[in-house]
Formats: structure tokens, C-alpha cells, sequence
């Protein structure tokens, strides 16, 4: 199944300030309800109930990004990704109902920008779609160039063996790049940003998500020790994450 949905001429929008969200997944209802909530926040959409047909159209015409379903019929969403990615620099975000962190990070090192576990809020989604397509730039910019800074883009920081580019969604460690959802990234940037400086939970959750969406203060923990761990990968010592029991975070770039 593919759809899409031009731009009603009684908004007056321009086609180029329009972005248009390519969804994947075989359950139709989440796909109609997706769908509806994308466009009521001025988004065209594309929908696709396979993903053997997704790549074609992707690869035919490109939106501005997708969200792909993993656990699909005759090519699940890891293996779209993979394939996508032979051509394509498209964001992705997956959203699954799997719960195994062996997933998040084989997506994560194949070069999807963020992962969200089923069942999951359309508000926390809206906002994560919002933060990926402005580190992507300006609609019809298809493959920015990496290397080059332009006006407007968010400071770099830089903090010891630490390197975070919040316009490129790029994070390094002695050089070694450091694959992170947005949550995390944001999480991090809240914490890098004042080093030595201790971010209670609430803190840190308020950097990382919208007002208007609850989350356990202990979803926070379960961040920072993902961060930890994909950091030991690059270094087996890191400790630039430094728990105070009972008040939050800091960050050292010692």
C-alpha cells in the first residue's frame, strides 16, 4: 500500500517548506493513525504496508525521512535499513515492538538516527521527527555536506577526548565515532554542556523530552547506562559520566 498526499492549495504552503515522512509498517492502523497525526502538523506522508515496496519508493523518490516498522513480512525493517543505506543517507527511526537492546544498537550501527520501543506516545514520536529533520536542514537539502559548517548550525562541543556536533547529530570519542539516539544525544548535551556541573534526573529528562510527556525518572538511569556502555566500546575506560547517589549526573572531560 502507498499513498501520497500532496499539499492542499488552501494552506499555501510551498512545496519546499513542506517535509514529507515516508511510514513503514504492516499494521495498517498504525499506519492511519500515524499518518493523521503527521499531517495535522502540516507533514505530507507516504505509507507503505511492506518493506519491499518501500525501497523501491524510497529509492525512487525520497521523502525528507521515514519511520520504519521492524518486524515486517517479506523484508523486516533491519534489512530495508541495510539496503536503503547502500544509496541513501535518508533519517530513519525504527519503531518496534521488540525490547532487545541487540536490536537498537545493530540499527544504531547501521545509520538509524533513533529507535522507539512499541507501544509507544505519537507526542515523544512528533518531537524526535521534529529534532532529526532540523539537524538534516532546510527541506529539499537531500545530502548536506558533513564537512562543511554553515550559519545557523548549533555550536560544536568539544570537551576533552568528547566532540559533539547537535547540527549533524555527530558524536566522537578520541575520534572514534559514538552511534546515539536523539534521547541520548540530548541527555549527553544537557550534561557536556556545564561539565562538573550535577543534573538531577528531572533535569536531564526535561532536556530530553517534550513538557507534555511523562516519563519514569528511572528512564534515565536506563540512558546513562546505555551512553556508559557505548562509550566502553570506543574506550574500555571511560568514566565521563559520574554518578552523585541521590542527586544525578555530571560529566568530567578530565
Amino acid at each position: 500500500m502507498s499513498s501520497d498526499n500532496p499539499i492542499d492549495p488552501a494552506t499555501g504552503l510551498a512545496n519546499e517548506a513542506q517535509r514529507t515522512i515516508a511510514l513503514v509498517d504492516d499494521d495498517r492502523n498504525i499506519l492511519t493513525t500515524l499518518s493523521i497525526a503527521l499531517q495535522a502538523e502540516g507533514y505530507a506522508t507516504r505509507v507503505y504496508s511492506d518493506g519491499e515496496t518501500a525501497l523501491k519508493a524510497l529509492r525512487e523518490n525520497p521523502p525528507d525521512m521515514a519511520v520504519f516498522d521492524i518486524k515486517m513480512p517479506r523484508m523486516d525493517g533491519m534489512e530495508l535499513l541495510r539496503r536503503l543505506r547502500e544509496t541513501s543517507p535518508l533519517p530513519v527511526i525504527f519503531l518496534t515492538s521488540k525490547d532487545e537492546e541487540q536490536d537498537e544498537e545493530a540499527g544504531l550501527a547501521m545509520g538509524a538516527d533513533d529507535y522507539i520501543a512499541k507501544p509507544f506516545s505519537q507526542r515523544l514520536l512528533l518531537a524526535r521527527i521534529r529534532a532529526i529533520l532540523r539537524r538534516a536542514g532546510p527541506a529539499q537539502e537531500s545530502q548536506p555536506d558533513l564537512a562543511s559548517a554553515k550559519p545557523g548550525d548549533a555550536a560544536i562541543i568539544e570537551r576533552g577526548r568528547l566532540r559533539m556536533d547537535p547540527s549533524r547529530h555527530q558524536v566522537t570519542w578520541d575520534n572514534r565515532p559514538v552511534s546515539l539516539t536523539v534521547t541520548e544525544f540530548l541527555i549527553l548535551e544537557a550534561l557536556a554542556s556545564r561539565p562538573g556541573v550535577i543534573k538531577s534526573r528531572n533535569q536531564l529528562m526535561d532536556a530530553a523530552y517534550p513538557d507534555d510527556i511523562f516519563v519514569d525518572d528511572r528512564t534515565v538511569d536506563s540512558h546513562i547506562k546505555r551512553l556508559r556502555r557505548k562509550f566502553r566500546v570506543a574506550d574500555g575506560a571511560f568514566g565521563g559520566i559520574e554518578t552523585l547517589y541521590g542527586a544525578g549526573y555530571s560529566f568530567s572531560d578530565g
